[in-house]
């Protein structure tokens, strides 16, 4: 079963108990790899910061935000 959610104002479908890293990817594998890395970050709908390890679930709104700074898997600066 697949899901739909957002990622940058796109439809992205993604397998069902997938991750917020796993829909950027699909969306764009060189964002996926910059939110890996620490140089970008994910905000849900309303731009707060989310885990790329967090569960998406249908619907879900989702923007990559990349930045000079370089940020660890919960989102502080590294």
């Amino acid at each position: 079963m697949t899901i739909r959610v957002f990622v940058n104002e796109q439809t992205v479908s993604v397998p069902d108990g997938s991750d917020v890293k796993s829909a950027v990817t699909t969306f764009d594998e060189s964002l996926g790899d910059a939110v890996s890395t620490g140089r970008a970050y994910v905000t849900d709908g309303v731009g707060r910061r989310v885990e790329h390890g967090s569960a998406v679930q249908t619907g879900d709104i989702l923007r990559v935000v990349i930045s000079a700074r370089r940020f660890a898997a919960d989102g502080t600066s590294a």
